[in-house]
């Protein structure tokens, strides 16, 4: 019979404390990462919209393309995308191969606050390894990596987030 820090069995644990931790540590990570981001002149930036950011990619994105990346219709990547445009994270220019479209690009305010966010998460997960140790924060990730499904690290998470 295996115990917890308590001293309680493992048996006693309930089923709903896993994901609720699990979305507790998620919370954290991205709370401190957004509060600090705030800080950088990044005070606008939710969660979602690094989704977002993300699925306009290096190279740009028609708005259908960043809603099926996303997994939400045409026209809810639209409104984000105007959310971003009028953050000053993206633009839309004409798409130089179909001067019908338009391209939504990342600009420099959208590539700095995706640079800084990386570091931010490396600046946090460095912090979890100073706390718990290098080899169980990577026992954590590949313990997580083997029980999540193939295909489940997704940009469509977003649709998760949005209101």
């Amino acid at each position: 019979m295996a115990e917890r820090a308590t001293g309680a069995p493992e048996e006693d644990r309930p089923g709903f404390e896993l994901p609720l931790l699990l979305f507790a540590g998620f919370r954290s990570i991205i709370d401190e990462l957004h509060h600090g981001l705030a800080e950088q002149g990044h005070a606008g930036v939710r969660p979602a919209y690094g989704y977002a950011l993300q699925a306009v990619g290096r190279d740009g994105a028609t708005a259908s393309e960043i809603g099926r990346r996303l997994g939400v219709s045409k026209q809810a990547a639209g409104k984000t995308v105007e959310r971003l445009e009028g953050l000053g994270y993206v633009e839309r220019v004409d798409d130089p191969q179909d001067g019908r479209r338009k391209l939504v690009r990342l600009t420099a305010r959208g590539i700095d606050v995706l640079v800084r966010s990386a570091e931010g998460f490396d600046r946090l997960r460095a912090r979890w390894v100073e706390a718990l140790g290098a080899d169980r924060v990577r026992a954590m990730e590949d313990d997580l990596r083997a029980m999540v499904s193939p295909g489940a690290l997704r940009l469509d998470a977003q649709s998760w987030f949005a209101g």
